[in-house]
């Protein structure tokens, strides 16, 4: 089966067009992969109860590279909990609800988090977040790529990666990962 990709946006309203995923969906088309680059439904809210049987429905599967931001990371995180799927590239992610309303609502952060099961169910995990992102502390990233032993990449002057700047350090990421090295 061809791998492909499922690139999952962050919540807010926000859709399949905006910052960099059009340009990392470009080059992992260029890559080979099969791209699935869609607004997810309930794109304000991106509640768990919605997103997650959603990616099931995408057919997220072991061929699969899920990648997420912000919220999409957070989707991945949970999908991959009961899912198995080839990798994952989370940007901008965290485990808390930060306090927010809305994350706390999202349904996300309910239950404790199973990392041990995140970290089985799939063959390698990245982590990008910006030293500098004015919405998700770096302590949240940190953390996280700490439970998984993921490969983290803080990267400064990126803010929450919202801006529509080329992001080839993920590209290249999944491009070493899909060839079988170590993506460091």
């Amino acid at each position: 089966m061809p791998r492909r990709a499922i690139l999952i946006h962050g919540n807010g309203g926000s859709t399949a067009a905006d910052g960099w995923l059009p340009f990392v969906e470009r080059e992992l088309r260029a890559l080979g992969l099969d791209v699935v680059n869609d607004t997810f439904p309930d794109n304000v809210k991106a509640r768990a109860s919605i997103w997650l049987p959603h990616l099931e429905a995408l057919g997220a599967d072991e061929d699969t590279v899920l990648i997420g931001h912000s919220s999409g990371a957070v989707a991945a995180l949970r999908y991959a909990e009961t899912h198995r799927v080839l990798g994952s590239v989370l940007v901008g992610v965290c485990h808390t609800d930060l306090g927010d309303a809305d994350e706390r609502a999202s349904g996300y952060y309910r239950d404790p988090w199973r990392w041990d099961d995140i970290r089985r169910n799939q063959q390698w995990i990245g982590i990008f977040h910006s030293s500098d992102d004015p919405l998700i502390p770096v302590r949240e990233a940190r953390h996280v790529a700490a439970q998984l032993g993921a490969n983290y990449f803080e990267l400064p002057g990126r803010g929450h990666f919202v801006d529509r700047a080329p992001f080839p350090e993920l590209v290249q990421f999944v491009r070493r990962r899909l060839a079988g090295g170590t993506g460091a």
